[in-house]
C-alpha cells in the first residue's frame, strides 16, 4: 500500500508540473475511484486519473503525455536515448482503433517524457545541448519571497485598536465612540540575499546556480543581492539584472576575477557580514549560501562567521550539489563548521532540485 501510495503522489506531482489542475479535492477523488477497483494495476490508475484530473477535453492529451513520461519514461543512463513511448493499447488500456498511435500523440509522449528526464538529471553529467534546455527550465522558475511585518500600521478590520482614527471619528459624534477602528502591521517582501561559489570544485554548478539568482532577480526586483565567492567576495546584483538570461551570464562573467580558482569562505564571509551586516541587507534576510563546503584555510574562521551571520539573518539555507548523491553525508570541514548554524540544507544538482530550493525560499 506504501508503494500505492508513493506511486500516486509522485505521478501528481508530475501532472502539477505539467500544468493539469490536480488540487487535494481531485487527487482525493482519484483516490476514492481506485479504491473501487478489485486490484491496483496501471490500467486502473491511468482511468482513475483519467476521470478525475482532467477537467476538460483539452485536459485529455496532457495527461496522456503526463501518464507515459511518469510511468513508462525512459530511464537515466550517462547519455539517454530519445525517450521511448508506450502504448496503451499494448498494456490493454485502448481499444483497437483508438489514437494511441497517432503521431502527434507521440511526439507530445516524447517531448514530455525527455523533459521529466532532464528535470531530474545531473546538471554535471549534461551535454552542451541538455545544459541549454535545463538553462531555460530555470530561467522560467517561479520564485516568491516571504513577507515579513514592518513596523508601519494599515487600517485593518481586526488587529489592534486605532485609537488615533477612533478618536477622530468620536469627535465627529459628539465624543461618543460608536464605531472603532483597527489596524495591523504591514506586510513587506523579506530580503533575499543569494552567495554562489564560484571556485574550481563547482565549476560544473556555477552556471546553473546562477541563472537560478538571475531569475530571483528577475521576478523580485530590488529584493534581491547577489554575490559570488571564491578567492575574493564579488557583488554582482548590478551584472545579473539584465532582463535576458545570457546577457546576464556575459556580464556576470566580466566582472568576476576568480572563476574556477580556491575556496576562502570563512574570508569571504567575514567580509560579506563586515560590509553589509550594519545595513538593511543581512538583516533579518533569507540568505541561501550554494557551495560544496570545500575551505582552503581553517575552518574555523568559516564557522565563526556563520555564528555572525546567523545573528543578523532570519534564515540560512545552504545548497550542496552533492546532498543530492544517494549516501552523501557532509564531511567536509566547511560543512562540518557551517552545519550547527544552517536552517535547511538542500540539494541544487538538477533542475527539480532547485525548483525545490524556490519552494523553500518561499516558506518563512
Amino acid at each position: 500500500m506504501r508503494d500505492v501510495v508513493e506511486a500516486i503522489v509522485g505521478f501528481v506531482e508530475t501532472a502539477r508540473a505539467f500544468g493539469l489542475d490536480a488540487g487535494p479535492d481531485r487527487v482525493q477523488a482519484m483516490v476514492c475511484a481506485l479504491d473501487q477497483f478489485e486490484s491496483v494495476s496501471y490500467r486502473n490508475i491511468y482511468w482513475a486519473g483519467r476521470v478525475t484530473l482532467c477537467g476538460s477535453r483539452d485536459d485529455l492529451d496532457r495527461y496522456d503525455a503526463v501518464f507515459d513520461a511518469h510511468f513508462f519514461g525512459a530511464a537515466e543512463p550517462p547519455e539517454p536515448p530519445p525517450p521511448r513511448t508506450i502504448s496503451r493499447r499494448a498494456l490493454g488500456m485502448e481499444p483497437d482503433g483508438g489514437r494511441s498511435g497517432d503521431d502527434d500523440g507521440n511526439a507530445k509522449v516524447s517531448a514530455a517524457s525527455r523533459l521529466e528526464v532532464l528535470r531530474r538529471r545531473d546538471i554535471s553529467t549534461l551535454d552542451a545541448a541538455d545544459r541549454d534546455e535545463v538553462a531555460r527550465l530555470i530561467s522560467a522558475m517561479d520564485l516568491h519571497v516571504p513577507m515579513r511585518r514592518s513596523r508601519r500600521h494599515r487600517p485593518a478590520v481586526h488587529g489592534l485598536i486605532d485609537a488615533e482614527r477612533t478618536t477622530r471619528a468620536a469627535v465627529r459624534c459628539a465624543g461618543e465612540p460608536i464605531e472603532l477602528h483597527w489596524r495591523a502591521r504591514r506586510l513587506k517582501p523579506r530580503q533575499l540575499v543569494i552567495v554562489v561559489d564560484v571556485s574550481g570544485s563547482m565549476a560544473a554548478f556555477s552556471d546553473a546556480l546562477l541563472r537560478f539568482a538571475h531569475a530571483a532577480t528577475r521576478r523580485l526586483a530590488r529584493r534581491v543581492e547577489v554575490f559570488t565567492v571564491g578567492t575574493k567576495l564579488t557583488r554582482i546584483t548590478a551584472a545579473i539584472s539584465s532582463p535576458d538570461p545570457d546577457t546576464a551570464m556575459a556580464a556576470v562573467a566580466a566582472v568576476v576575477p576568480d572563476w574556477s580558482g580556491g575556496t576562502r569562505l570563512g574570508e569571504e564571509l567575514k567580509e560579506l557580514v563586515d560590509r553589509f551586516g550594519r545595513g538593511t541587507t543581512l538583516r533579518r534576510a533569507t540568505v541561501v549560501i550554494a557551495s560544496d563546503g570545500w575551505e582552503r584555510d581553517a575552518p574555523d574562521l568559516l564557522g565563526s562567521q556563520m555564528a555572525r551571520l546567523r545573528r543578523l539573518a532570519h534564515r540560512i539555507i545552504w545548497v550542496n550539489p552533492h546532498k543530492g548523491v544517494p549516501g552523501y553525508e557532509p564531511l567536509a570541514a566547511g560543512m562540518q563548521a557551517s552545519l550547527p548554524y544552517v536552517h535547511e540544507l538542500v540539494a541544487g544538482h538538477s533542475a527539480a532540485a532547485l525548483e525545490n530550493l524556490a519552494d523553500v525560499i518561499g516558506r518563512d
